[in-house]
C-alpha cells in the first residue's frame, strides 16, 4: 500500500499530491471554481473538464488530446462507473458528508480518499492498495476532481439553505 496526502489551499486553485516530502503530481484549476484545470502525475500530463450544469467530468492525455475516460456524477448516488482501457471501474462515496470515498475493481478497493477538514474538505489522504499502472494515475486524479464536484456541490446547498432561510 502508498499512502499519499493531497492538499489545497481554501482560496487557491491548486491541489497539490505528496509522496512523504516529494511533490508528485497537482491539479491546477483555470479559475478558483472553474470546469477545467491541468493536472500532472508522475511526470504525466492531463487535462481535466467538468461540464457546469451537469456532473459529467471527463480526463484527457494532454500530449494526445486523447478522452481517456468520463463518469457521471450523481451527488444523490453514492456509486458511479467509468471504464478505462476495456476494464469497469466504481467510484463509491463512503458517508453522507462526503469526506471519505474509493475507486474499486471487481469490489476490491484501489484507492480510498480521506478528506481531514470539517468544513473546506482542503487537505486529506490517500491509499493505493495495488501497483502503480496507467488507470491507478487516471482514477488517482479523477478521484481529487471528483472531490471538487463534492465542494461546488456543498458550496451550492449552503447558497440555496441562505436565499430559503432569508
Amino acid at each position: 500500500m502508498e499512502r499519499y496526502v493531497w492538499t489545497k489551499g481554501i482560496f487557491k486553485n491548486q491541489l497539490e499530491i505528496t509522496h512523504g516530502s516529494e511533490r508528485i503530481g497537482s491539479i491546477v484549476w483555470e479559475r478558483l471554481i472553474g470546469a477545467k484545470a491541468h493536472a500532472l502525475i508522475n511526470g504525466r500530463r492531463f487535462f481535466l473538464n467538468r461540464e457546469f450544469f451537469l456532473s459529467k467530468l471527463e480526463i484527457y492525455d494532454a500530449n494526445t488530446d486523447a478522452l481517456l475516460g468520463s463518469i457521471m456524477i450523481n451527488l444523490f448516488n453514492p456509486k458511479s462507473d467509468i471504464i478505462i482501457n476495456g476494464k469497469r471501474f466504481e467510484l463509491e462515496i463512503k458517508n453522507f458528508w462526503q469526506s471519505r470515498w474509493s475507486w474499486k475493481f471487481n469490489g476490491d478497493e484501489l484507492i480510498t480518499y480521506q478528506s481531514h477538514e470539517f468544513l473546506s474538505k482542503e487537505k486529506g489522504t490517500i491509499e493505493v492498495f495495488t501497483a502503480n499502472t496507467e488507470e491507478i494515475e487516471i482514477l488517482l486524479l479523477l478521484g481529487l476532481f471528483v472531490r471538487n464536484q463534492f465542494i461546488l456541490f456543498m458550496l451550492m446547498l449552503f447558497i440555496l439553505l441562505l436565499i430559503v432561510i432569508f
